[in-house]
C-alpha cells in the first residue's frame, strides 16, 4: 500500500487533521494505535457509522491497530443533537445497544496478528468514577470559553432549546475517553467525523495538559453529501440501517445500486476496497455508458458482501433478476422476496380478482382500461408470466410462497400484490 495519509487523500477521507505532517511521520515510524467511538444511541449502526468503521479498515491493513470503542458510559448522555436535547435511554437499554453494536463492527476488523483489534467500553472507566473525582482529576483541565466555542455547543447555545449541563459535558467525557486509552494502550491518534472536530481535539487538548511530553492526533473525515441535496444514507423509507432486521439485505443493496452517477465515483472512493486502477476503470464505464450502472452493481455487491456475507448478496443479486424476468421468482426465499417487494408499490387484498383490477388498484396503471390496454400491447406479467386474455383472473395456487403476486408492466416497472387471509 502506498502511504496511508495519502491512500486516505486519494479517496476523500481528510476533512481536517490536527498536524498531518506529523501524523504522517507517526504512520511512517508505526505501528500507530488508534480508536473511533461508536455511541449506543440507537439499536444499529448507519452508513454514516460504516465510513468511520472502513476508515478503520484502511487504516489498520496499512500495519496499525484499531481500538472499536463503543460507548457504554458516553451513550448514556449522547452528544449534542444540532437543534434539542436528547431522550436518554435507559441503562439497561444501552447495554443491549452496546452489545449489537459490537456485533455489527467486529466482522469489519481484524482481531488476530500482530496489529489485532481490541473492542473497548468506555463504562469500564467511568462507572466507577465519583462526581468529586471527575470534577478535581479531569474536569479541571477544561476551560468554559474553549467548550462554549465548539461548534456543536456553540449551536444550541444560540438555539431557541439551549443546552443541558449533561450534553455540555459530554466533551470532557470524550477527551477522557482519549486519555485513558493513551495511558492504557498506548493510542496516540483519534478519528471521527468532521461534526465531531470539537470532540476529537477536546481529547488531544486533555492529554497535552495532563501528559506534556505526548504527541496525539485527530483525524476528521469529511460528512457525506448527495449531489441531489438528499442526505447520504437516508431514503423515503428512513436511514440505512446495517441491521438487517432494521434495513433488509435487499434494501441494502438497492440503496448502492440506486446511486446517482454524479455520487458513485465518490462513493467508489470512500467505501470500496478496490484498488485505484480498478476504481478509476469503474469511473470511466460510468462516463461512458452510465446505462449500464457498472459501477453502482459494483459497490453494491461488494457492500452488501461487506456487511450481510456473500449468501444474502447472493440471494439479493438473485431477486433483483428474478423480478424482471431473468431469474425463478419460485426459488428465492420468502424473506428475500417480502423484503425486495417492499421496495416497490404494493397492496394486500383478501381475494383475487381480474388482473386489469390488480393493475389498476396497485398503481401500474392509471385506470382499468389502461389495464386492458397494457394486456392487449404485450406489456402485462404475473409472476414473470406474459397476461394474453384481458379477463384473466389469477388462481391462488399461482401465488409464490402461498401470498404473492408479481405484477410488472413493460421490462422495469414493477408492483406486487399480498393475498392474506384477514
Amino acid at each position: 500500500m502506498t502511504d496511508i495519509v495519502d491512500e486516505l487523500q486519494w479517496r476523500g477521507l481528510i476533512a481536517l487533521s490536527t498536524d498531518e505532517d506529523a501524523l504522517r511521520k507517526a504512520f511512517a515510524d508505526g505501528p500507530v494505535t488508534f480508536y473511533c467511538g461508536f455511541d449506543p444511541t440507537a439499536p444499529s449502526l448507519h452508513l454514516g457509522n460504516l465510513v468511520q468503521i472502513l476508515t478503520m479498515r484502511r487504516i489498520q491493513q496499512a500495519g496499525n491497530r484499531p481500538l472499536g470503542l463503543v460507548g457504554g458510559a458516553t451513550g448514556l448522555i449522547g452528544d449534542p443533537k444540532p437543534t434539542a436535547e436528547r431522550t436518554l435511554n435507559a441503562p439497561e437499554v444501552v447495554a443491549q445497544w452496546v452489545e449489537r453494536l459490537r456485533a455489527q463492527i467486529a466482522p469489519l476488523l481484524d482481531f488476530e496478528g500482530p496489529h489485532a483489534a481490541v473492542m473497548v467500553n468506555n463504562l469500564d472507566w467511568t462507572q466507577g468514577l465519583s462526581a468529586i473525582e471527575f470534577l478535581r482529576d479531569v474536569g479541571k483541565h477544561f476551560r468554559v470559553n474553549k467548550m462554549i466555542a465548539k461548534e456543536a455547543v456553540a449551536r444550541r447555545l444560540n438555539s431557541e432549546a439551549g443546552i443541558g449541563y449533561t450534553e455540555f459535558s459530554y466533551q470532557i467525557l470524550q477527551g477522557m475517553d482519549f486519555l485513558e486509552l493513551y495511558r492504557r494502550h498506548g493510542c496516540t491518534l483519534q478519528t471521527g467525523g468532521s461534526d465531531q472536530w470539537g470532540n476529537l481535539t477536546s481529547g488531544t487538548d486533555l492529554i497535552h495538559r495532563v501528559e506534556s511530553d505526548a504527541v496525539v492526533h485527530a483525524l476528521a473525515t469529511p460528512l457525506i453529501t448527495k449531489a441531489d441535496g438528499t442526505k447520504f444514507g437516508k431514503t423515503e423509507s428512513g436511514t440505512i440501517w446495517l441491521d438487517p432486521e432494521m434495513t433488509t439485505p435487499y434494501a441494502f443493496y438497492q440503496f448502492w445500486l440506486n446511486a446517482d452517477d454524479r455520487d458513485v465515483s465518490k462513493f467508489l472512493r470512500i467505501f470500496s476496497f478496490r484498488s485505484h486502477d480498478e476504481i478509476e476503470e469503474l469511473e470511466r464505464q460510468t462516463e461512458e455508458r452510465p446505462q449500464a450502472r457498472a459501477a453502482q452493481r459494483a459497490l453494491a455487491e461488494e457492500l452488501t458482501t461487506l456487511v450481510h456475507g456473500a449468501d444474502q448478496t447472493a440471494a439479493v443479486v438473485a431477486a433483483s433478476k428474478a423480478l424482471f424476468g431473468q431469474g425463478e421468482l419460485g426459488e428465492l426465499d420468502d424473506r428475500t422476496l417480502a423484503a425486495a417487494l417492499s421496495e416497490v408499490p404494493h397492496i394486500q387484498v383478501t381475494a383475487l380478482g381480474p388482473v386489469v383490477d390488480l393493475f389498476a388498484e396497485v398503481g401500474l396503471v392509471a385506470s382499468k382500461s389502461a389495464a386492458r390496454r397494457t394486456v392487449k400491447e404485450g406489456g402485462a406479467y404475473v409472476n414473470n408470466v406474459k397476461v394474453t386474455a384481458e379477463d384473466a383472473v389469477p388462481a391462488r395456487d399461482e401465488l409464490i410462497h402461498g401470498r404473492w403476486l408479481v405484477l410488472r408492466r413493460g421490462k422495469k416497472n414493477l408492483a406486487a400484490v399480498e393475498v392474506t387471509d384477514v
